[in-house]
């Protein structure tokens, strides 16, 4: 027996298309955020000094909803709080081999370099956005 959804297309193939649909949206905000780096100078200054970490906290919550699209919404939510938090406390952590992963380029915008209170508001604005555009994109693409 085949589940269908409102659509009438099989769950799994839905499952599928939101994977694919949420990959797009990862590589496109990796894209935004690199670029909101590169040239933060053309942008004006609120954007240049917040949009990079509200990005990377938005990559984080569609990260999770990549892996774990048949969780609910709240999950994912919870999930890239207790992720985005994590790697800015884990900051706090100043030890020479942590520290010389941080120094690569790589290592940089993953663990991020030093704690900043304010990543976590930009963390949180970032979360709390992503989550309406992507509750609103659900709710538009699902409609009966």
């Amino acid at each position: 027996m085949i589940l269908l959804t409102h659509e009438h297309k099989p769950i799994n193939l839905q499952y599928r298309n939101m994977r694919i649909a949420y990959l797009i949206v990862i590589v496109i905000t990796i894209l935004l955020g690199l670029s909101s780096r590169k040239w933060s100078a053309l942008l004006p200054s609120f954007i240049a000094q917040n949009a990079g970490d509200m990005l990377w906290a938005m990559m984080v919550y569609f990260g999770f909803r990549l892996l774990l699209v048949r969780k609910s919404t709240l999950t994912a939510i919870w999930l890239s709080f207790l992720f985005s938090f994590g790697i800015e406390f884990s900051q706090l952590y100043q030890e020479d081999w942590i520290n010389q992963i941080r120094g690569t380029t790589l290592g940089a915008l993953i663990l991020g370099k030093g704690f900043l209170i304010e990543d976590l508001v930009r963390y949180t604005a970032g979360i709390i956005i992503v989550t309406v555009l992507d509750t609103m994109a659900l709710k538009f693409t699902f409609q009966s």
